[in-house]
């Protein structure tokens, strides 16, 4: 047994380190450095199941399979990975975690059963890591300390204290919607009729009035005899 224990992840930059179906731990860097050909696997166990999971149980099987858990099956293996997925010592920047629960696809794929699927419950849980050389158990680390996952709050038990607040607010929002439509309805109402006075104005003309050009004839102009004396 290895002196390491798993626990949930300390990294600042992530969030929902535990959610309502998931958590995250840390991965197991420079653990297994001696058990190179090793599988590790990470066993999720329920909390009053861990002490008694037997190591001999491999992955895969019906004993662990993750669409058992949890009646019948009190703990599942998942995730697994070489040595060479948890390099050491581990690079500079990088997030070194593992998502418990984050698979959905395959949770109730019989033909996964090693499925990292959300768990069904609370918990709490414990979680290990085992090394595994074909199926023959070399190395496994401490339990962890138990984890519980956060429960959702039933809608009977939301506070309604600021009911009356709320309550001011649709009134305020209710009257203010009021005096938009009137003055919507009034902005629309001078449109129609600025527009019907406009068109009357440019349909209307005024016929003029006929002009009559009364014909005169010229008279002849004749030289008169002069008078005689």
């Amino acid at each position: 047994q290895l002196d390491y224990r798993p626990a949930l992840t300390t990294e600042p930059a992530l969030g929902g380190v535990r959610t309502t179906s998931t958590f995250v731990v840390d991965q197991p860097r420079c653990v297994f450095q001696d058990y190179g050909n090793a599988v590790i696997w990470l066993v999720v166990a329920l909390e009053q199941a861990a002490s008694t999971f037997n190591n001999s149980q491999g992955p895969g099987t019906p004993e662990t399979a993750f669409q058992g858990f949890p009646e019948p099956v009190r703990a599942y293996m998942t995730l697994n990975a070489t040595l060479g997925s948890y390099p050491c010592p581990k690079p500079d920047g990088e997030i070194a975690v593992l998502r418990v629960g984050s698979e959905t696809s395959c949770t109730g794929d019989v033909t996964r059963p090693t499925c990292n699927g959300p768990l069904p419950t609370p918990g709490p849980y414990r979680v290990k890591f085992l090394a595994l050389e074909g199926s023959e158990p070399v190395a496994e680390t401490r339990w962890s300390t138990p984890i519980t996952l956060i429960t959702a709050k039933p809608l009977s038990s939301i506070s309604t204290a600021g009911r009356g607040h709320s309550a001011d607010m649709i009134a305020i929002t209710t009257i203010l919607s009021i005096l938009l439509a009137i003055l919507l309805a009034g902005l629309v109402a001078m449109l129609f009729f600025w527009g019907s006075d406009s068109c009357g104005g440019s349909s209307t003309f005024s016929k003029p009035e006929s002009v009559t050009v009364r014909r005169y004839n010229t008279h002849h102009v004749y030289d008169q005899p002069a008078a005689r004396l």
